[in-house]
């Protein structure tokens, strides 16, 4: 089991009222244990790592919820509104960062993390690919699954099948993609789904 450090624990109680939007409490909290579980494996720093993934989607909620599914998932279709998220967010963490002390350093880090966790395909840090990989792998735990399937209205063979298949093109580091294959078996298990990849 991870332990969060007191200071992170502030940060994600300040984080929180902005992420009352999208089900991100929900997806922050499970993304948290994965950027724990890659943290084990992977290089990076706690210090960035932690409160990158507890602040990167702060910035929905400045985005209308009526047009926030034309932003992510399978339907995107407007990219200015994700890029928008993510310089909110950024905008939105400096300010959280900087009432709990942290140095302008650290904060400079986890705002270009954070300005481009959604859009930018190569990771800029080591903890930056640990933030995107932990992100991501949100997708293929149970509770994820779960609330994409309703939310893009899809149906879960056709939905576990294109987790399946992106998995080498999404996933930075060998963790994640280990992860990635475990959970998704798991999934089309419960699903009673044939894996493409057996």
């Amino acid at each position: 089991m991870f332990q969060i450090k007191p200071i992170h624990q502030k940060i994600f109680k300040n984080a929180r009222p902005y992420l009352r939007t999208r089900k991100n409490l929900i997806h922050t909290r499970i993304a948290l244990r994965y950027a724990f579980k890659l943290l084990e494996s992977e290089q990076g720093d706690e210090d960035i790592v932690i409160p990158a993934i507890l602040l990167h989607d702060v910035g929905w909620n400045t985005i209308p919820e009526k047009l926030q599914l034309t932003a992510f998932g399978p339907n995107l279709s407007n990219l200015r509104l994700t890029k928008a998220h993510e310089s909110e967010g950024a905008r939105i963490a400096e300010t959280i960062l900087t009432q709990q002390g942290y140095s302008s350093e650290k904060i400079k880090k986890i705002r270009q993390i954070i300005r481009g966790h959604d859009t930018r395909k190569k990771a800029i840090s080591g903890d930056d690919r640990i933030v995107k990989d932990a992100d991501k792998l949100w997708r293929y735990s149970r509770k994820g699954v779960a609330i994409d399937l309703e939310r893009f209205n899809m149906q879960p063979s056709s939905y576990l099948d294109y987790l399946e298949k992106v998995i080498a093109q999404w996933f930075l580091t060998k963790t994640a993609r280990e992860i990635a294959q475990k959970e998704i078996k798991k999934r089309k298990t419960e699903y009673r789904i044939s894996s493409i990849c057996q």
